[in-house]
């Protein structure tokens, strides 16, 4: 871009966003994605219906071809002629079979996340029109780089195995060109719906509704977000849907923000106010147990008795949890997590939660995507999840919201404490504690998991 068109397009970026739209979006770091929250919230839901009116203003191809067509973030070829193209209106799905049978709604966040709830399956900031083939190829895949390729698109679009560090599944890679859209999306979501985002089930995301993201994913994001800029056509669709649906995307505005919430400044920043919080909050706590920052005593557990029960370290990828609720009323595991020291060193991850309640006196198995163990226990989730892809010298901790009320292992401390076993909780020793004692538990043989 030439100094000239900046300038222009500058004036045009400002000259749309009405006057103190930003005016309170004055912090840094979470802070400001509160902020940012609350001034983009309670937009007009037009319904799923609603889309196809919204695209005839904000996804016209008037940047590229400049034909009036659909402007397909899945099928646009930025550098020549496009394959195929749809007339807004006439193309919509419909049955389809082939690229370029119709064009969709494509819900960048699926709709199965957030079980087609309102408003989120008609907000327009997060749903472009696609491609029919390519959006069902896409599926509910997250979006990542690709290194094993199984499937391409017609414009480049790629759908295989991960390429994203820390993430082993399926995704859906765009082509460049719109690789910062896509990103600028899930930041506007992760925003937007700050308030019910901690309920939504994805790989993307961590159960958190501050970071939202897994780190793998944050790092990607902030990537393709860098990568491609906003442009002149991105704004130009920000400002269509401010017009039907009454907010806009702020990391369209003002890009700046996605680096001063989830760069690596503000992240240090987070930390180092967190530190501080448990060193007010928990000083007496600390001067107690040294090992496990966040622990209280088991006498103080105001969680109730929800437990580690098993452990399961076995060969290769087979590893598992079992927890389970050893109190005489349902528990909700919302306000809970597990969380993981790598090799017993740094801080906590981010941690896995799990959605839902979980009856009296009843377990639920965890058990990492990879692994191939035979378990017969009738609740059973398996999930990609760090958390999971544990070694045996990796402390492995159970949360109640900040507070750590159970421990597979030793806070900073690196020695191995169960390597191809498994662990069963003796039933004399069924209370969570913050200190583990490796003889309160069984020891079975290696993929013991019935």
């Amino acid at each position: 871009m030439n100094k000239l068109f900046l300038l222009l397009l500058s004036c045009t970026f400002f000259a749309q966003v009405p006057k103190n739209y930003y005016s309170t979006a004055t912090g840094n770091g979470y802070q400001l994605k509160t902020q940012l929250h609350k001034i983009i919230s309670n937009h007009k839901d037009l319904g799923y219906g609603g889309l196809w009116q919204t695209y005839k203003t904000a996804d016209v191809d008037d940047f590229y071809e400049k034909d009036n067509s659909v402007l397909d973030i899945y099928s646009e070829n930025p550098k020549g002629k496009d394959l195929y193209t749809f007339k807004m209106g006439s193309s919509q799905c419909g049955i389809y079979s082939s690229e370029g049978d119709c064009y969709n709604r494509e819900h960048i966040i699926p709709q199965s996340v957030f079980n087609s709830a309102s408003p989120m399956v008609s907000d327009a900031h997060f749903i472009p029109p696609t491609d029919g083939k390519v959006n069902g190829m896409r599926s509910n895949y997250p979006h990542g780089n690709v290194a094993s390729v199984k499937w391409t698109s017609e414009n480049g679009g790629k759908l295989g195995t991960s390429n994203v560090n820390g993430y082993k599944g399926t995704v859906f890679e765009p082509i460049d060109e719109f690789k910062g859209d896509i990103a600028r999306m899930y930041f506007y979501f992760a925003t937007r719906y700050e308030d019910k985002v901690t309920h939504f089930n994805y790989d993307m995301f961590n159960g958190n509704s501050n970071q939202v993201f897994t780190d793998a994913f944050r790092n990607m994001l902030l990537q393709w977000h860098k990568l491609d800029p906003v442009n002149e056509r991105e704004i130009k669709r920000n400002n269509a849907i401010q017009k039907r649906q009454g907010n806009r995307n702020p990391f369209i505005d003002h890009p700046e923000f996605v680096e001063q919430i989830w760069g690596k400044s503000s992240l240090i920043k987070t930390a180092a106010n967190k530190k501080t919080a448990i060193v007010k909050t928990e000083k007496k706590v600390l001067s107690k147990n040294k090992k496990n920052p966040a622990a209280v005593s088991s006498s103080n557990i105001a969680a109730g008795n929800l437990y580690f029960s098993a452990y399961i370290e076995g060969s290769k990828n087979n590893k598992a949890l079992i927890i389970t609720n050893g109190t005489t009323k349902s528990i909700n595991l919302n306000d809970y997590s597990i969380k993981k020291q790598t090799n017993g060193k740094g801080n906590w991850s981010d941690g896995l939660r799990i959605r839902g309640k979980l009856a009296p006196k009843q377990s639920l198995t965890l058990v990492y995507s990879s692994s191939k163990l035979n378990c017969t226990n009738s609740n059973i989730l398996r999930l990609n999840s760090t958390e999971l892809a544990f070694n045996g010298n990796d402390p492995l901790g159970l949360f109640f919201n900040t507070t750590l009320i159970d421990c597979l292992g030793d806070f900073n401390d690196a020695k191995t404490f169960s390597e191809n076993q498994t662990l069963k909780r003796k039933k004399t020793n069924n209370i969570p504690s913050a200190d583990f004692n490796k003889t309160d538990w069984e020891i079975l043989p290696i993929d013991s998991c019935q």
